[in-house]
């Protein structure tokens, strides 16, 4: 059969196909489909609601002929608002945080958009953070116009108006579970909601493990376009008004690694490079599917492709320095094998006695992070401090104003002629494994003589 024939590219968004999974579902009962929304125009479900906002907000007046299209996102939607923007003959102003992928940002500028790069992970509050900076240029814009996907009732409305007629018809109305991971919250939102006036549907929401969705404690996690990361230091955290909590069944969390290692086996066993955020909506269908039947029909919407984390999730190099990949590759012992000094975390509100008494006696530093519980990601780690630095100094200072610069790193899926060579005449590295601090790795560990350099 030929494929369709589209007068636009507009038209070349929606109708995506569903795809059964057949490797990675053996010894499981149900039937479980991807909903292929990399098969959208600009490559990703966000394209779907980039096309319904712009157009609601021309047709309200909001959005003007000559005007400016802004938003603040970790790509996908600004990706959609660009190709859709630059179509109807928009500018496109996109703030991302600086995590985003590389690949991401140079198709934003493929398509001609505007890239404002701001840091991330900051408090709600700060004018830095992606949404605060995107609105403000949006007011400062003359003919702005922020799309607001978070609050943008147009971004779920997509979705009932498209998505979910679209599954129900490619099943033929049998769909009982829908996987969807939760970002906006628009498209599980919306085509949770639609599904379930049309039949006894159960919605799941997918959510990283660390994520403030499915109730972590809102630390840093590894995957772009899902989940709700809190700084510990953000006074007022409203969740997007698109999520309505109402219409999922459950929440389901997934840990980074199990999300890594399910975005490889698609790729691999079924032939799918997907996203980060596809693989942990697969994760979770996986796992919720133990509990199913064979008359079950599970559609897990797939956001987008692989081919924009290349540099990330598709990347040995990359997963082994995170400590996300630790299985031997051939190429000598690993530092994760080696034994290892636990190094505790000092947070960043503790005194020096505080602090003094957490080190003990620990030869080498220790991470100074911000206040959580648990095991420090870097991205949250603000200095590093021994005790041998904090000797003579009053017990109650602020210890983080004694912190210093942070040591060499070294994931534990590295092998050890790696961490020597990255060690240098540092006495000692902290090892990282699943995206966190997990221990110090020392000179003599390695079999490296003592360091030259001082010890503080």
């Amino acid at each position: 059969m030929p494929g369709a024939v589209h007068e636009s590219v507009l038209d070349a968004i929606g109708a995506t196909p569903l795809i059964r999974l057949r490797r990675l579902t053996e010894g499981l009962a149900p039937r479980i489909y991807l909903k292929a929304e990399w098969q959208n125009a600009g490559g990703s479900v966000k394209d779907r609601a980039a096309l319904a906002m712009i157009r609601a907000a021309e047709a309200s007046g909001d959005l003007r002929p000559g005007g400016v299209v802004v938003e603040g996102t970790s790509g996908n939607t600004g990706i959609g608002l660009a190709l859709v923007g630059g179509f109807l003959g928009y500018r496109t102003v996109i703030v991302v945080p600086d995590t985003t992928a590389a690949e991401k940002i140079a198709a934003l500028r493929a398509y001609g958009a505007e890239v404002v790069p701001t840091p991330g992970g900051l408090t709600r509050e700060d004018p830095r953070h992606v949404n605060n900076l995107a609105a403000r240029l949006a007011a400062e814009t003359p003919g702005g116009w922020l799309a607001d996907q978070y609050g943008n009732p147009a971004n779920p409305q997509a979705h009932r108006d498209t998505t979910a007629p679209e599954i129900w018809e490619q099943t033929g109305g049998r769909v009982t579970c829908l996987v969807a991971g939760i970002g906006t919250g628009g498209t599980l939102s919306g085509t949770g909601a639609a599904l379930k006036e049309l039949g006894p549907v159960r919605v799941v929401g997918v959510d990283p493990e660390t994520s403030a969705y499915g109730g972590g404690d809102g630390s840093p996690y590894y995957v772009e376009a899902i989940g709700h990361y809190r700084h510990p230091d953000t006074v007022d955290d409203p969740w997007p008004a698109n999520w309505d909590r109402a219409v999922a069944d459950e929440v389901v969390r997934v840990d980074d690694r199990t999300t890594m290692l399910t975005a490889r086996h698609l790729a691999r066993e079924e032939g799918l490079l997907l996203g980060g955020s596809s693989a942990t909506a697969v994760a979770g269908a996986l796992r919720v599917a133990r509990d199913l039947g064979p008359d079950d029909v599970v559609v897990v919407i797939a956001p987008d492709s692989g081919r924009a984390y290349l540099s990330k999730y598709f990347d040995d190099g990359w997963l082994r320095r995170l400590g996300f990949l630790t299985e031997a590759d051939g190429q000598g012992p690993l530092v994760g094998e080696l034994p290892l000094l636990e190094v505790p975390v000092v947070r960043a509100s503790w005194t020096v006695g505080r602090a003094r008494a957490a080190l003990g006696e620990l030869p080498g530093p220790a991470p100074v992070a911000r206040d959580r519980e648990g095991p420090a990601a870097p991205s949250e780690i603000l200095g590093a401090v021994t005790a041998g630095a904090l000797e003579g100094v009053a017990d109650d200072d602020p210890v983080r104003d004694h912190a210093t610069a942070q040591p060499p790193s070294v994931g534990a899926g590295e092998g050890i002629e790696t961490a020597r060579e990255r060690l240098g005449d540092a006495g000692a590295a902290w090892v990282v494994r699943d995206g966190r601090v997990a221990g110090l790795v020392t000179r003599a560990a390695l079999g490296l003589p003592e360091s030259l350099a001082p010890a503080d």
